[in-house]
């Protein structure tokens, strides 16, 4: 088809199949994951974050009965392991394979 300035303008039918089939080479390329994978990733998120967390209060209720200081070491070191696994999650799921 010719455009009023007599340029050739690109068949919209060529052009839909042409993006088509460069969408399916890009997903033929780069799969999405499946579901068992996906749940896997949460898992390890999941435990990433909750072990240093009460690995944090371990220690935390340990040194409050040594030291008598009531809660506060355990809720300091709550939050202390919980920033660490939150830490160690967001650099996980931005790692570079």
């Amino acid at each position: 088809m010719s455009g009023p300035d007599g340029s050739e303008r690109p068949d919209p039918l060529a052009e839909a199949a042409r993006r088509t089939a460069e969408r399916s080479q890009r997903q033929a390329a780069d799969p999405e994951p499946s579901l068992g994978s996906r749940l896997g990733q949460i898992g390890v998120l999941g435990w990433a974050i909750v072990v240093p967390t009460l690995l944090g209060l371990l220690l935390g209720r340990y040194l409050d009965r040594l030291l008598g200081t009531g809660i506060t070491l355990s809720a300091a070191f709550i939050m202390i392991g919980a920033a660490i696994g939150l830490w160690s999650a967001w650099k996980w799921m931005h790692r570079h394979d």
